[in-house]
């Protein structure tokens, strides 16, 4: 058999990875039908259908759940070799909004070191303002930030998605009758949090805190043990929660925008950095 194409197995993989291959297309910076005709090729080249495709869903044949692993192993060693030749050793020190990162985080970065082993990756999480800040005083090179409608919009970002916020608790949770609405936030100041209560001030219900928390991690777990309700993006929250504002009558809250701000030039690195937005927004 000849020598598989790399860049077709670096197509599959992302594919697979991405659900989709538009966004393949994306981190691969290149053309929807470019990465088409490699995995055509590559399937004829294997004699083996990888993909079954569908108007709305991209999924792994039997044949190319068996491949994946195989392709992940081949696309590592290859990048391994090239990195045990070179000196280059590149650093990405990236901010990450809590409110963005997502449960999948281990496995994208798992992704991003198979895909670019010599890059050390420094990474940052808090809260929007504060990393964007930190951005502007250069001591980010990226920022991956979270934005409401009323904040004070900046012109160097690129929209990456927009999503709603949700008012997020266990299935069975219920505030007590004739009490204001528990709620779990971030303590302040925090975009979200902020609003979240504008979003109930203007339809005049009552809150109180029944739980603050310095990051998201610790707020998703005070709503999955039933203490509250928290207004987070279902993507941050631990398995279990569920979206409950149609279910109890509380308004709808915003989309939100989320965008990347960066300075990063290195086309290795900004390979990277599109893989890992990528992914996010497959989430």
């Amino acid at each position: 058999m000849d020598m598989l194409d790399l860049d077709a197995v670096r197509a599959f993989v992302l594919i697979a990875d991405l659900r989709s291959f538009t966004r393949a297309a994306d981190a691969l910076d290149t053309t929807q039908s470019a990465v088409s005709l490699k995995l055509k090729r590559l399937e004829s080249h294997l004699g083996k259908q990888l993909l079954e495709r569908t108007p709305r869903v991209v999924r792994l044949s039997a044949d190319g759940e068996a491949f994946l692993e195989v392709a992940r192993d081949l696309l590592s060693a290859h990048d391994r070799a090239l990195g045990a030749l070179s000196a280059d050793r590149r650093r990405l020190v990236l901010g990450l909004s809590e409110h963005v990162a997502g449960t999948d985080l281990p496995a994208l970065l798992a992704r991003i070191h198979a895909h670019d082993p010599g890059l050390l990756l420094e990474l940052h999480m808090g809260l929007s303002g504060a990393l964007l800040q930190q951005f502007d005083e250069r001591r980010l090179d990226a920022v991956i930030a979270r934005s409401e409608p009323d904040d004070v919009p900046r012109d160097d970002g690129q929209l990456l998605f927009t999503e709603p916020l949700a008012w997020l608790a266990t299935p069975e949770w219920q505030p007590r009758a004739g009490e204001p609405l528990p709620l779990a936030l971030l303590a302040a100041p925090c975009n979200v949090r902020a609003i979240a209560l504008r979003t109930l001030d203007g339809a005049g219900l009552a809150w109180r805190e029944a739980f603050v928390g310095s990051g998201v991690a610790a707020v998703g777990a005070a709503a999955a043990a039933g203490l509250a309700i928290s207004p987070l993006a279902k993507r941050v929250a631990p398995r279990g929660l569920v979206d409950s504002g149609a279910r109890l009558g509380l308004p709808p809250l915003p989309q939100s925008r989320v965008t990347l701000h960066s300075r990063v030039r290195d086309a290795r690195s900004v390979e990277s950095l599109r893989l890992l937005t990528n992914g996010l927004s497959a989430q």
